[in-house]
């Protein structure tokens, strides 16, 4: 039976949280990546609000999200996670979860085991693989002021169209685009002092990972994201890492309906 979308806003101590919200059945809570929103998990939803209730939240600091002036930290996305689905009354949950919202969803599942029946989880964010500081500096540069990079990129860019080499500059400044748009990803990946950051990571708690855990990675995807996902393989006890082809870096949108069926299957 059809059920139409909804769309809420609830607040919480922390700020007003948005949320898409459709279907009937067990609790499926979908965590968007870190240049993403809610709407990434759209398409995929459609396929599963048949069989199952499904939540899609703005984190704390995007999307339709209220985006308060405070530090912020993976572990205040949990906790914003966690007074979430208490006002929703949602006891028993998946998550499933791209990126920093895998890292989010991961340290949630740590911290309340007894509430998380399993966890699918793409390019998960949130441990020391896939050159974190090349990554961090290559940000810092990026986004650095005066916008150096930026006027570099251009200047350099009639000459490497010329030769055929454009491509990286595309994907550079495609980057720094992806950072300007979303500061508060920047912030939790990216601009908190190296050590905070550090001490937030999972490696150490991914053993002591209670819910089972599906990995899905994209064929096309890049290096850094299947080193993400064969960490999170490695290290949680109870793991499954499956190769989705053809896919690229945002499964959810480009093969929302081979993404819905191994969800399916893992929810069973």
């Amino acid at each position: 039976m059809y059920s139409p979308l909804r769309n809420s806003r609830v607040k919480l101590s922390v700020g007003q949280i948005f949320w898409h919200e459709v279907g009937q059945g067990p609790n499926l809570v979908f965590l968007h990546g870190s240049w993403q929103d809610s709407s990434q998990w759209l398409r995929t939803i459609e396929h599963l609000s048949p069989y199952y209730h499904c939540f899609a939240p703005d984190l704390l600091g995007f999307g339709d999200s209220e985006r308060p002036n405070l530090h912020y930290s993976i572990d205040l996305e949990v906790e914003c996670l966690a007074q979430y689905l208490d006002t929703l009354k949602l006891r028993q949950v998946y998550l499933i979860a791209h990126s920093v919202g895998g890292w989010v969803a991961t340290t949630y599942a740590i911290k309340y085991p007894d509430r998380v029946q399993g966890l699918v989880l793409l390019a998960p964010e949130g441990v020391k693989v896939g050159n974190r500081r090349g990554r961090w500096q290559t940000a810092s540069w990026l986004i650095g002021k005066p916008p150096l990079a930026l006027w570099l990129l251009r200047s350099i860019y009639p000459i490497a169209k010329l030769l055929g080499s454009q491509k990286k500059i595309d994907e550079l400044l495609k980057f720094r685009q992806q950072l300007m748009q979303s500061p508060v990803a920047v912030e939790l990946l990216f601009g908190r002092r190296r050590a905070e950051i550090t001490a937030e990571l999972v490696d150490e708690n991914l053993p002591l990972l209670k819910a089972p855990l599906l990995l899905l990675h994209g064929s096309e995807d890049t290096p850094a994201a299947l080193s993400l996902c064969q960490s999170y393989a490695a290290l949680a006890p109870n793991a499954e890492l499956q190769l989705v082809s053809p896919g690229e870096s945002n499964l959810p949108q480009e093969v929302p309906d081979v993404v819905a069926k191994y969800i399916r299957e893992f929810a069973k």
